[in-house]
């Protein structure tokens, strides 16, 4: 394959008021026409850095001040503003971390698809458009003349992603850059785009670089790898040797971070310890010595060079032997739990959420978003129970209905047998902190005006729980149970980084001693090393408070590592409930099947043979859902029957129910009747 991109010793260095960051130093890659290279590692390694810097689109204070960006032989880094212009989106493309703010929202997606074409070739308005509708139909969208004349606010998430790909490819590019594509999407949605991607790579020879801290996306979807450790290469490799041949201990260590749905058991996660090093102090010796479990004096007192075995490189003194065996010694946190007599703490019963579409002059009701169907469920004291599946089939709501934020449309939630949640319920404020909310978004869920020991002491002051003087050791004590020291409460939120802020909302959900906590996706926008540390963190402040958690999230491998019961559900309905390991390892509906069959395995042959095996299709609209089985619109297995009857929940073994006409495996009373017979 010819060579088409090729970084070589760039340096890029942040103005700040006192000194310089040096975020890339050094560093070298290439990628030839056709080819696909990942570059992984955690925030703050310098990886989105070297791909803006390709782009020439660093911020005003990042400059480039050695090294050089060859693509088919140009050197981007010496061109003009004026002369890199014909080059960014007509050779090379960026498709960035968050499509929404990167979409004019007040301009439809048919002009802004076509804005590039115009603006490089000098197409007409309907010659753009054109295109734009050819682009739309490369990225697979639904619909997409449709398309053309809405604005991005009108579209999900994956389809906003679509867009912006469209975008990318309008011009033909040589190059395309790909920051973090599907960090925030469902499994479903993320398996589509990356195909879609490795589609268009085969299709138009392009080149790819991928950007992500995913090492499961890394296995299934690249021809190389570069792992990039505190803005410098800590090795290289093609994808297959570097998975079973490794040999940095990062790249060790990012590896065994990853909950794993093939692990044996459930065992404690493997986490990195401390944090990436301070780029704008001098570093004397390896960057991620003060991490390493191998390094030595040697280590901190001269850098590794890079060194070249065939296709293999790596920066060690210390070189480990592959990836890391991990053996369990120990019983694991699951199977303790299990060991205590089972108690119910929490019981759903057909509870029901519709939020009204009104319109008119006079707003009154026209439909309704049929959040949750008749969903019912129990959840024993000191477990957790996991609710997995895509966006918008009402995971979220049922967990803000369990803690008082969502009033119900119908049935009923009792807690410890006595009723908190009905139409026309109110509970009061001190009934509800047994119940507390660990949010998704860590900083939007936090006062930016307040500093922790404020925000943590705000729900002991609400309920009046002791003095001042308790309510600080209070404080103190939540933030050593979840990690941070004491000199943390003087600071505000921003003063954290992602990981850290997921600890004070979590503190902040443990401040009145709950029962039961309900965590929404946790841990989706982590990167895997710090995700490890929360999981660890969670599960072992349950063993000691025998706490219970409503886990929601859409990563399977997360839910599993967690869960000890799994519903899964689709369009405001559990269409499979169980232990998680009978719906992990002997899934009874299809639909469970396909999101298992898309979570990225850190395994790139494993990886390869499952591509193409995803769920297809768009998700169907909760405001008029298919009749019948509501997945039918996108089973592989879907009959006549499946239009017009809605499958029940039938058992498929002593703790497993399934609503299918035709499921994955044979019912329980089905076996029955064949064995006498």
């Amino acid at each position: 394959m010819p060579l088409l991109l090729s970084v070589n010793n760039l340096k890029v260095q942040f103005a700040s008021r006192k000194s310089f960051v040096t975020a890339v130093d050094d560093f070298s890659l290439t990628v030839n026409s056709g080819e696909c290279v990942g570059l992984v590692g955690e925030s703050g390694c310098g990886k989105t850095t070297t791909g803006l810097a390709v782009m020439r689109l660093l911020p005003r204070n990042g400059h480039i001040v050695a090294g050089s960006v060859e693509l088919n032989g140009v050197d981007l880094s010496t061109l003009s503003e004026k002369e890199m212009q014909k080059e960014r989106g007509n050779s090379v493309a960026l498709i960035p971390q968050d499509p929404m703010s990167s979409l004019n929202p007040t301009t439809k997606i048919g002009r802004q698809i076509g804005e590039g074409l115009r603006i490089h070739t000098g197409a007409s308005d309907d010659e753009a458009r054109k295109r734009a509708l050819e682009v739309l139909e490369m990225v697979e969208m639904p619909r997409p003349a449709e398309r053309l004349e809405q604005y991005p606010f009108e579209l999900s998430g994956g389809l906003r992603q679509r867009v912006i790909i469209a975008m990318g490819l309008v011009c033909n590019p040589k190059l395309l850059i790909a920051d973090e594509p599907t960090t925030a999407l469902d499994v479903t949605i993320q398996a589509q785009i990356l195909d879609i991607i490795d589609n268009l790579r085969t299709q138009l020879n392009m080149g790819v670089l991928l950007i992500t801290h995913d090492m499961g996306v890394i296995a299934g979807r690249t021809d190389r790898v570069v792992v990039m450790y505190g803005g410098v290469k800590a090795e290289e490799a093609p994808t297959i040797e570097l998975f079973h041949e490794m040999s940095h201990p990062y790249s060790q260590a990012l590896l065994a971070s990853m909950p794993n749905l093939d692990s044996a058991s459930k065992q404690h996660l493997d986490s990195i310890a401390g944090l990436p090093p301070d780029l704008s102090k001098p570093i004397i010796g390896c960057r991620f010595a003060p991490r390493c479990s191998y390094a030595t004096d040697q280590c901190r007192e001269a850098e590794p060079a890079l060194t070249v075995n065939g296709d293999h490189a790596f920066a060690c003194y210390h070189p480990t032997d592959g990836p890391r065996n991990v053996m369990v010694s120990e019983p694991t946190v699951a199977d303790t739990r299990k060991k205590r007599p089972a108690k119910e703490l929490l019981r759903a019963e057909g509870i029901v959420k519709e939020f009204p579409i009104k319109g008119g002059l006079i707003q009154h009701r026209v439909g309704a978003i049929h959040a949750v169907s008749d969903v019912s469920f129990t959840l024993t004291e000191g477990e957790t129970f996991g609710l997995v599946g895509e966006s918008g089939c009402g995971k979220t709501t049922i967990g803000r209905m369990i803690v008082g934020l969502e009033p119900l449309t119908a049935g009923e939630i009792f807690f410890d047998d006595k009723l908190i949640s009905a139409k026309g319920h109110r509970p009061k404020r001190a009934e509800r902190r047994d119940r507390q909310m660990m949010f998704q978004d860590p900083y939007s869920s936090l006062d930016p005006r307040m500093k922790v020991a404020q925000i943590l002491g705000e729900p002991l002051m609400v309920q009046g729980d002791g003095t001042k003087s308790q309510q600080r050791e209070r404080v103190t004590e939540l933030l050593l149970s979840v990690g941070l020291d004491r000199m943390a409460a003087d600071r505000y939120p921003h003063e954290f980084s992602g990981g850290q802020r997921q600890r004070i909302g979590f503190a902040r959900a443990l401040a009145l001693n709950p029962r039961l906590i309900v965590a929404d996706e946790p841990v989706s926008a982590l990167d895997v090393s710090i995700q490890a540390q929360i999981l660890n963190m969670m599960k072992e402040l349950q063993r000691e408070r025998n706490l219970s958690y409503v886990m929601v999230s859409h990563d399977l491998a997360v839910v599993y590592y967690m869960a000890d019961t799994i519903a899964v559900m689709y369009l405001g309905k559990i269409v499979e409930i169980g232990d998680a390991e009978s719906v992990f390892r002997s899934p009874a509906h299809p639909y469970t099947q396909g999101l298992l069959d898309v979570v990225p395995v850190p395994d790139p042959v494993e990886a390869r043979k499952r591509r193409g095996r995803q769920v297809r299709g768009e998700l169907p609209s909760s405001v008029n859902p298919p009749s019948g089985c509501r997945f039918r619109t996108r089973c592989p297995k879907a009959q006549e029957i499946c239009a017009h009857e809605e499958p029940l929940l039938r058992d498929f073994g002593q703790s497993q129910k399934a609503a299918c006409h035709f499921p994955m495996k044979t019912p329980v009373s089905l076996s029955v009747s064949a064995s006498r017979a």
